[in-house]
């Protein structure tokens, strides 16, 4: 960097209070120098300062609350089903989408395993019940199998982390793409925030070289599939409708024919799956409708009154609770990206370590710094004839959050639900199951009930563990 560079860059920093980011420029080698430069030159110092000063309006959760209703939604009982609507007419609409080639799918994947004990990408975990196979390898199955029913291309957006990033590409061309063209995978880098100290508004750094950088949410999505040249890659296929889900649930039925449909009938920008929740203090986004608009609001922030009341028959008033699956008009997310307001950012209070003035790593006991990030489902607002669907927590949610040991969303959890949702299929299709066998199906082979009971005959007998991935 030249010296007249370096001056216009320290005056710059000291303009905006942030001048001790170089305070180790000295000791750095040019390489390091280079890198802390780049990262400095990725921060919206405007944007950080009125961010730090909390410029940005906090939401008033309990008021939210107190005004929310009942979002307009597909549910799964036809007694309270939105009657311009059926299920066959939307298995129809999705499955003439799917058949032109108009759907592409998004899948959120910046998470490591650390709570799993796991040091690699989250979706590298292992998670066949029999196969073993990784959550990569799951989503993808499904994927294909989508594909070769309908005989199309559903190209792959791979969103990671920088924490994730070089690893997954490293797996995913190992791998061969597991069987997926090249070219229809397009694996892309999520954007970061610094933390910034709570008390002084400062920068924190992580070594002398570098900045304290975390992922910006899922909410970064967007963004980032705007920088990578998805948004046209997508317009460039003539896809007009965008699923996002995320890696850790292996339940997801990837652009199911009947939502994409619901999404399409109802001419909805932005259409979330739901499942019922079961505890009012579940630990899951409610979906509400808020002045007309569908929100969502995070278990944290819900109020523990308003979690609990219920209906005249019985039933939660705040009852649908988000799964992270959505379903974007790929019009709607064009123009959003070019909304500053659309996905606001939300501050966090975290522990963050760092190093002080002298070099020295700093540890904290208590939440010292504050994060930002956005969320995707800030735009729910902002979506015309936004639509939420229920789908049984059965055949749609079994979220891989925690480590062995702990009461739910594990390992063990996830395995349960794959196991007892392939034996519900098998059972009705007239194959016994003895007790205790572990039996996964890859969708490649079926992907739900009335497939795998065109693949095995009835009064088929399975009496030991089975992995089903050819026809028999």
């Amino acid at each position: 960097m030249t010296t007249i560079g370096l001056d216009s860059l320290r005056q710059e920093l000291q303009d905006c209070g942030q001048s001790h980011l170089l305070r180790f420029w000295q000791d750095l080698t040019d390489q390091q120098q280079k890198q802390l430069v780049a990262q400095i030159e990725q921060i919206d110092f405007d944007l950080l300062q009125r961010l730090s000063a909390g410029q940005q309006a906090e939401e008033d959760w309990s008021a939210l609350a107190s005004r929310s209703s009942e979002p307009s939604a597909i549910r799964l009982k036809s007694s309270v089903r939105e009657a311009r609507f059926n299920a066959e007419e939307a298995r129809q609409r999705g499955e003439q989408m799917l058949r032109e080639g108009r759907v592409a799918a998004v899948l959120v994947a910046g998470g490591q395993g650390s709570r799993l004990g796991f040091d690699h990408p989250k979706g590298m975990f292992p998670l066949g019940p029999v196969s073993n196979r990784t959550l990569f390898e799951i989503h993808v199955d499904r994927l294909r199998a989508l594909a070769a029913r309908f005989g199309v291309v559903i190209p792959l957006y791979l969103m990671t982390s920088p924490a994730t990033h070089e690893e997954t590409i490293e797996y995913m061309q190992s791998n061969e793409f597991l069987g997926l063209a090249e070219s229809d995978v397009i694996v892309f880098c999520q954007g970061t925030m610094p933390a910034i100290d709570a008390q002084t508004g400062q920068v924190l750094l992580e070594a002398p070289d570098r900045l304290f950088l975390s992922p910006d949410g899922h909410g970064g999505t967007l963004a980032a599939l705007d920088k990578a040249g998805c948004l046209e890659d997508m317009r460039q296929r003539g896809v007009d409708c965008l699923f996002y889900f995320q890696v850790d649930n292996p339940m997801v039925a990837i652009a199911d024919p009947t939502f994409i449909g619901y999404h399409l009938l109802a001419e909805s920008e932005l259409t979330s799956q739901v499942v019922a929740k079961q505890d009012p203090l579940e630990k899951v986004g409610c979906v509400v409708s808020v002045d007309g608009k569908l929100r969502i609001i995070e278990y944290s922030d819900l109020p523990d009154t308003a979690a609990q009341e219920r209906n005249a028959d019985g039933s939660l008033k705040i009852w649908a609770g988000s799964i992270a699956v959505h379903a974007f008009d790929v019009g709607f997310l064009q123009r959003m990206r070019d909304r500053t307001d659309a996905l606001p950012f939300h501050r966090a209070l975290k522990k963050v370590p760092y190093i002080d003035q002298r070099g020295h790593r700093i540890d904290p006991d208590q939440p010292n710094a504050i994060k930002f990030e956005r969320f995707i489902f800030d735009l729910l607002p902002s979506a015309n004839q936004a639509l939420v669907v229920e789908v049984a927590q059965s055949e749609g949610f079994a979220p891989l959050k925690n480590g062995m040991g702990a009461a739910a969303d594990t390992a063990e959890t996830c395995r349960a639900a794959l196991v007892g949702q392939h034996i519900s299929w098998l059972k009705s299709a007239g194959v016994e199951v003895a007790d205790g066998v572990l039996v996964e199906i890859n969708p490649r082979l079926a992907q739900d009930a009335q497939e795998v009971a065109a693949m095995l005959e009835r009064g088929t007998a399975i009496t030991k563990n089975a992995y089903l991935d050819q026809a028999k």
